[in-house]
């Protein structure tokens, strides 16, 4: 089965909220060796204008991976995670994930592209925090190889 073409301008149901917790804001800064302070340190945060911990930029995957599992899941998108590679992956911001942040993720498929065999899918995630403001816009590429 080949990706479905029809997946392009599909808008998924929001995810359930995400509570930004301090220490996982805390572990993802260590693991991708983010050392600003204000990543790890409360005070240094505050003192750079933040109500908590700041999230490294790329945090929000965490959020947009319950949202990316949406997508996969959907029974007529044709994606076979076992053929996917992660080809891209962006992020659009309005303001800093800081921890106590809710966010909420809902995700459209913006293009889908055959290359030969292969196909690229992009998805739009749109994050937004408990008052429904938006936070950030992560945006990836898949891409589904196919048969070779």
């Amino acid at each position: 089965m080949s990706v479905n073409p029809e997946l392009q301008g599909r808008t998924l149901p929001p995810t359930e909220p995400y509570l930004v917790g301090r220490e996982k804001v805390r572990e993802f800064a260590r693991a991708v060796v983010a050392t600003n302070t204000i990543h790890l340190d409360v005070e240094a945060a505050r003192a750079a204008g933040h109500s908590d911990v700041v999230a490294p930029t790329t945090f929000p995957v965490v959020v947009q991976e319950k949202a990316l599992a949406q997508l996969l899941a959907e029974p007529d998108a044709g994606i076979d995670f076992s053929r996917v590679v992660h080809g891209n992956q962006r992020f659009t911001y309005t303001r800093a994930v800081v921890a106590g942040d809710e966010l909420t993720a809902q995700l459209t498929v913006s293009s889908v592209k055959t290359l030969g065999a292969h196909a690229m899918v992009t998805a739009d995630t749109v994050i937004t925090d408990a008052s429904g403001e938006h936070v950030v816009t992560a945006i990836s590429t898949l891409v589904v190889r196919g048969d070779e």
